[in-house]
């Protein structure tokens, strides 16, 4: 089978279990990826049952990043949900049973106990915070690691339409304050929320503590918008590109509909 980003990050992991950063990275790649749950049996409605593994007491809800892990997995056909593995994680809340991913069919095989669950849950439900405060000036952003901005580029290179760009700057707070911004260009009211939450988890998965930036967003037209292109460090956002609509072939392959644990 062939090589995965899931597989990659866990590589690295395994290379240097003291980096922090390594490890932060495999988590991230597991949210972002789309996972294929095994399940005990056929869908009823809206509601799945994921198959699991007891192992020392704890179940293992067992979930493979590529359909074909699956099916070497199970050696037969069998029922299955497939999702992104944060709308995963977040609906194993509650739940107290771990992650087997990939076990005996990928190098990237592993059991992520539920304390793990539980700290990707509480990472991923993380808001952003609303502030008054007030910006005075801005520069160009300096005295961030360069995990924060290769962090950046690969959460915002999934946020496709959202916004037509994002600037990273330097800011100055009337209270005399200072820290960094990203400021967003032409993002819908109706992004914004995404837009912030997706800024937010990237500094999160970079080790880096959230309150080092704040999020703005701005008109493609406004005096803010060309201050921000003056000295700000660019990211790009990819276009939007409608693709043909697809009848979905297992349950969860709607992200905006995942089915529900039972």
């Amino acid at each position: 089978m062939s090589e995965t980003t899931l597989d990659r990050s866990h590589a690295a992991m395994e290379a240097a279990p003291g980096d922090d950063t390594l490890r932060l990275r495999f988590y991230e790649d597991l949210c972002d990826s789309d996972i294929f749950i095994l399940l005990d049996g056929e869908p009823e409605g809206d509601t799945v049952r994921p198959a699991t593994l007891r192992i020392e007491d704890v179940d293992y809800v067992l979930c493979f990043d590529t359909e074909d892990r699956l099916t070497a997995f199970t050696k037969r056909e069998a029922p299955y949900a497939s999702l992104p593995g944060r709308a995963l994680v977040q609906m194993m809340a509650g739940q107290g049973a771990g992650l087997g991913v990939n076990l005996k069919v990928a190098p990237s095989a592993m059991l992520i106990p539920p304390d793990g669950v539980e700290w990707l849950i509480g990472t991923l439900s993380h808001a952003p915070e609303q502030t008054e405060a007030r910006l005075v000036g801005i520069s160009r952003p300096t005295g961030l690691p360069e995990s924060v901005f290769d962090a950046l580029d690969r959460k915002l290179s999934k946020t496709a339409g959202l916004a037509e760009t994002a600037w990273l700057v330097a800011a100055e707070y009337e209270d005399g304050a200072k820290g960094h911004v990203l400021g967003f260009v032409g993002a819908e009211e109706s992004a914004q929320a995404a837009l912030a939450h997706a800024a937010g988890e990237a500094l999160t998965f970079s080790g880096i503590d959230a309150g080092v930036m704040d999020v703005v967003f701005v008109g493609a037209g406004d005096e803010m918008a060309k201050r921000l292109e003056r000295v700000g460090l660019r990211f790009d956002l990819p276009k939007f590109v409608r693709a043909t609509p697809e009848v979905p072939v297992a349950p969860g392959s709607d992200p905006t509909m995942p089915p529900k644990l039972r």
